[in-house]
């Protein structure tokens, strides 16, 4: 069995661009470069040394099956931004 790793968000300034990834608790991600990488997403125009910020986000717990609600707030006028990836 595989460790699983938490899923964090981070937003550049830069670009206004919010990405989630995963990753271990002890690793940093600092840069643009290093975020896309983790990601698999392309740098673009944005400076691969443009500062990233991981964001204070709450834990989602997505539940699966008929008749499962998303989660609170999402998809609707208390939507949190889109940060769940369900916007």
């Amino acid at each position: 069995m595989g460790w699983i790793m938490p899923t964090y968000d981070y937003r550049c300034e830069a670009n206004g661009r919010t990405v989630e990834v995963r990753h271990g608790m002890n690793e940093e991600v600092r840069d643009w470069a290093a975020l896309c990488a983790l990601a698999g997403i392309e740098p673009g125009d944005t400076p691969g040394d443009a500062e990233v910020v991981r964001l204070i986000s709450g834990g989602y717990v997505l539940r699966h099956g008929a008749g499962a609600d998303p989660a609170p707030g999402c998809g609707s006028e208390s939507c949190c931004g889109g940060v769940c990836g369900l916007d």
